[in-house]
């Protein structure tokens, strides 16, 4: 392996370390805020980010492998990371419709969803460098599996649009069902990034739909 590979490498790893430590903050922050401000969508995003920081555990294992031999298998703790990210995405499903249901037989509204305009637009702009930084490096390198995980971001990018438009909607209009909608959207993207998880252990290609073929 050259010098120009080996540094590719270190990237690739410092940017999964980035994206661990990020989604640990933006976790915290969103738990914190979303149930102070009794917002379940918020709160439901924030869940989703200590999910993630199990699949960035997981990546940055991978990248840590590949850079010996590009060539290997999956490991057994890879292989437990994606399953236990994958349940983790289907109990949060579960979690944001039982929530779903208590805030419509309880006529629930959040006090306000202003951070979670404030939240969505960071993660939006930190997820769409994260992407674009990844698949750089992946290109680079000429690695299929980073640069699936950088196509995969595009979900974390999806769902912080769905968190940026229910909140608006309801900072703005003051829709009693937009934050129960955010929420249904979220489920949806999880049980999306559950599924996705257990086909990867399943060692079923990069199980994502969208990653792109190297040129």
């Amino acid at each position: 392996m050259d010098i120009k590979d080996k540094d590719f490498y270190k990237q690739a790893y410092l940017l999964s370390l980035f994206t661990i430590f990020y989604n640990i903050i933006e976790g915290v922050v969103s738990m914190l805020l979303g149930y102070q401000d009794e917002t379940l969508t918020l709160f439901g995003f924030g869940a989703d980010s200590f999910i993630e920081v199990i699949s960035g555990i997981g990546i940055a294992i991978m990248i840590l492998r590949i850079k010996q031999n590009p060539d290997s298998p999956k490991s057994g703790f890879e292989i437990n990371a994606l399953k236990i990210t994958g349940t983790g995405f289907y109990l949060l499903s579960a979690g944001l419709l039982f929530g779903i249901v208590l805030n419509l037989i309880n006529g629930h509204k959040p006090e306000t969803t202003f951070w979670g305009v404030i939240i969505s637009l960071v993660s939006i702009a930190v997820m769409v460098w994260l992407m674009m930084a990844k698949k750089r490096v992946g290109h680079q390198l000429n690695s299929s599996p980073i640069i699936a995980d950088g196509n995969c971001t595009k979900i974390c990018v999806y769902m912080s649009v769905v968190l940026l438009v229910s909140s608006l909607i309801y900072e703005f209009t003051g829709f009693a069902y937009a934050d129960v909608i955010g929420s249904a959207g979220l489920i949806w993207f999880s049980v999306s990034e559950g599924n996705e998880a257990f086909e990867k252990a399943k060692g079923n290609g990069c199980a994502c739909d969208h990653c792109e073929t190297i040129k």
